[in-house]
């Protein structure tokens, strides 16, 4: 069975150091707005190994199954049995600096830059406030690039697109 263009499936790496937060709720977030538009995936460069469980409570609202969700490394995504990726999106400003390894097939990349929340301090309630508010800047980017006449855009236009997303004052 062949795949029109505009049923195409795009593929979407989030990449952070830890992919313990960010990288995560972006990932869970995507799987279930997209709405089978979009396969999300997420990595780190240098995984905790564990879920932030402040993520956890944010992306429990999603409908996002709990059980896929785990830290892991870039690297898995670098193999050659790995999915092919359409569009790499880094979300901390470390994993945006860093060597990237090889993406086959050349997929488009941008930065969406978010403050840390696994970094807050205070009370549990406080850096619960934090993640809420990291989540809804999450929400927000993820539901413009839902958005996007994905099929209709050329490769450069597209990157153009993601950019502006990531460089956003509203999100």
């Amino acid at each position: 069975m062949t795949t029109s263009q505009n049923d195409k499936t795009y593929n979407v790496l989030f990449l952070c150091t830890g992919n313990s937060a960010r990288s995560i709720m972006a990932e869970a977030m995507l799987n279930t707005m997209g709405k089978g538009r979009f396969v999300a995936y997420s990595a780190g460069s240098h995984p905790g190994g564990t879920v932030n469980p402040f993520a956890i409570e944010q992306i429990k609202s999603t409908g996002y199954a709990l059980e896929n969700l785990r830290s892991k490394s870039w690297d898995e995504f670098a193999l050659p049995d790995a999915p092919h990726m359409d569009i790499v999106i880094t979300v901390c400003d470390s994993a945006a600096g860093e060597v990237c390894p090889f993406w086959p097939g050349q997929p488009v990349s941008a930065h969406w830059g978010f403050e840390d929340p696994a970094a807050a301090t205070g009370t549990d309630e406080e850096k619960r406030a934090v993640f809420s508010k990291i989540a809804k800047q999450i929400h927000t980017r993820v539901n413009l690039l839902n958005s996007l006449p994905l099929a209709m855009l050329e490769k450069t236009a597209l990157k153009r697109e993601m950019d502006a997303i990531g460089s956003s004052k509203n999100a």
